[in-house]
């Protein structure tokens, strides 16, 4: 009888959180953040940077940013405090309080 065994599977799915892969950097954070954002550029030349203050420099409503949050939570496998939302204004800033949730798992 001769058994047999699978090493080195690797399975991926890329609608599972990264959490259940790793740890996220900065760039795939600020990436998805720039992906969710992008419907609401005001023209095709406008770049979504950094410092882009999400309310002011694009055309997105408070529900809209709820909704985006919510997307990126689920992204990302965090939950950001209402207090925390209430301080974001820019892409960076989010992405800053994205990476430091995750590292807390």
């Amino acid at each position: 009888m001769v058994l047999s065994i699978a090493h080195n599977v690797i399975v991926e799915n890329d609608d599972a959180p990264l959490s259940y892969r790793r740890q996220p950097t900065r760039g795939e954070v600020i990436s998805e953040i720039c992906t969710q954002l992008d419907a609401f550029r005001s023209d095709d030349a406008q770049v979504i940077r950094g410092a882009t203050v999400i309310s002011k420099d694009l055309n997105i409503d408070s529900l809209a940013v709820m909704d985006m949050i919510m997307e990126l939570e689920d992204r990302f496998d965090v939950s950001i405090p209402m207090n925390a939302v209430a301080e974001i204004h820019t892409v960076d800033e989010l992405a800053d309080t994205i990476l430091k949730l995750t590292a807390r798992r």
